[in-house]
């Protein structure tokens, strides 16, 4: 603190650019192709930044969980909705990338194989954070790579409806465990629904785990759609089935108990009365 002195002057004075790293961040665009296409630096610059926002994504969803076994619903759900805001920043990301045409792409995209953003460990952490959890993605890293490490270290945690069904079940919801007790869990999760004021806080937070669920879901398919338009049906550039796999991707869901749970809603009305 400077108590009312004028800030420090001289060379270790703080910056705009030192605080940011702005010298450091700048240079690690580093285009392979020779002579370099004007685009690479675009495709570069979008996805490195895809990589900053899965870091915050990933800082946020470890303190939604945080805040779900502190006991603290109505905070977990203000971050979700940052975690949502977040992923419509990541979807408009895209509408960029869609000003390269497909031709533009081809001029560089060979030099990056076999690299492919299947590879990345980032956003992999995420699903298995958020609930999605494929052991298959370890393969994509050798063991005793750090990336590995971080992905097994990821795919041991707790996820967040874990924590969501934990924090259920400390305010006297009875949530049994086991495939064949899905629609028991589904049942007791529709008592949030059927009288919301009495359950406001959940209420809130179970809305908001499906708005999360519910942007990642448009980011797949509008991603699918994005790669569509640039390869076609190309293998991807790391040797997976291109868009045929990311199609397969964009049906999951993250918390399908709390989708699930509107079929039932829809005969009944808000105070658990048959609807007309």
């Amino acid at each position: 603190m400077s108590f009312g002195l004028p800030p420090a002057q001289g060379p270790d004075r703080l910056t705009y650019g030192s605080y940011l790293k702005i010298p450091e961040l700048t240079q690690l665009q580093q285009v392979l192709s020779d002579p370099a296409q004007h685009d690479e630096l675009l495709f570069i610059v979008v996805h490195q930044v895809y990589e900053l926002w899965f870091k915050q994504l990933l800082h946020e969803v470890d303190a939604v969980r945080a805040r779900l076994d502190a006991n603290e619903p109505l905070g977990a759900q203000r971050l979700l909705r940052r975690c949502s805001e977040i992923q419509r920043v990541l979807i408009q990301q895209l509408r960029v990338l869609e000003t390269m045409t497909p031709n533009d792409f081809l001029t560089f995209r060979d030099h990056l194989m076999p690299a492919s953003g299947f590879q990345s460990v980032q956003f992999r952490c995420l699903e298995f954070a958020s609930g999605a959890r494929d052991l298959r993605h370890l393969e994509q890293h050798a063991e005793g790579r750090p990336e590995h490490a971080e992905l097994l270290r990821r795919s041991r945690q707790p996820t967040i409806n874990d924590a969501f069904y934990g924090l259920l079940r400390r305010r006297g919801f009875v949530l049994p465990d086991g495939a064949d007790q899905r629609e028991a869990r589904v049942r007791e999760l529709l008592r949030i629904y059927q009288r919301p004021d009495d359950h406001y806080d959940l209420f809130l937070l179970a809305e908001a785990l499906v708005e999360y669920d519910e942007f990642f879901g448009l980011w797949r398919l509008n991603h699918v759609m994005m790669v569509e338009r640039m390869i076609g049906s190309k293998p991807g550039t790391g040797g997976s089935e291109g868009v045929a796999y990311l199609k397969r991707t964009t049906s999951g869901k993250f918390f399908p108990e709390l989708w699930e749970l509107r079929s039932f809603l829809s005969s009944k009305s808000a105070d658990g009365t048959e609807a007309d």
